[in-house]
C-alpha cells in the first residue's frame, strides 16, 4: 500500500481516538461494571429464595408490602418502576423509582431483602441515556461509528507494518544469499 495511505489512516486513526477518549472510557468501564453485577451485591442486590415456587399474594399485598418499606418511599403505583415476579425463586422484586429494591416472598408477602440497585443507573450510563436523551444518539453513537472506523484503520496500519516488514525481510535474505 501506498504510503499516503498509511500516513492517511496514522492521522485519521489519532485524531478518531482523541474524539471518542471520554464516551469510550465510560462505555468500558460500564461495561465492566456490567459484566460483574450479579457477582457484586453493591451493583445488583443477590436474588433470594421465597418458600413456594407457586406465586399466590394480590398486587394489592405486593403494594401494601410496598408502602410499609421506608427505602421505597413507595404510596402507590406511581412510584413503582417495575415488578419482577420470579415464579422458580418463589419472590417478587419491587423496584421503585427511587432504585430502592424490595424482594417479597410471593407466597406469604414476608419481605427477603431490601436494597439499593445500581445496575439499571449504569446501564444508562453505558448506553449515553443517563446524560441526556439526545447523548444516547448525538455522542454514544456517533462514538461507537468511529471507534468501528478506527478498528478498520487499525487493520490497515497492521496490514502495511506487517507487508513492510515481511518486505524488507524478504529482501535482506535475498541478500544474504548472494
Amino acid at each position: 500500500m501506498s504510503s499516503k495511505l498509511r500516513q492517511f489512516s496514522r492521522q485519521l486513526h489519532l485524531w478518531l481516538a482523541l474524539v471518542i477518549f471520554i464516551p469510550s472510557v465510560i462505555v468500558i468501564v460500564s461495561g465492566i461494571l456490567l459484566q460483574v453485577k450479579k457477582q457484586s451485591d453493591w451493583i445488583q442486590p443477590p436474588t433470594h429464595q421465597g418458600k413456594a415456587h407457586t406465586p399466590s399474594i394480590s398486587f394489592e399485598h405486593v403494594l401494601a408490602v410496598a408502602q410499609s418499606i421506608p427505602e421505597l418511599s413507595v404510596s402507590d403505583w406511581t412510584q413503582i418502576d417495575r415488578l419482577d415476579v420470579r415464579p422458580d425463586k418463589g419472590l417478587i422484586k419491587v423496584l421503585a423509582v427511587n432504585k430502592w429494591e424490595a424482594q417479597i416472598d410471593a407466597t406469604s408477602g414476608d419481605v427477603l431483602q431490601v436494597a439499593y440497585r445500581r445496575s439499571d443507573i449504569i446501564e444508562a450510563i453505558h448506553d449515553g441515556s443517563w446524560f441526556a436523551d439526545a447523548a444516547k444518539l448525538w455522542v454514544f453513537l456517533p462514538a461507537a461509528i468511529v471507534l468501528f472506523i478506527m478498528w478498520c484503520s487499525g487493520g490497515v496500519l497492521l496490514f502495511t507494518t506487517l507487508k513492510s516488514k515481511y518486505s524488507k525481510n524478504k529482501q535482506r535474505k535475498t541478500r544474504e544469499l548472494i
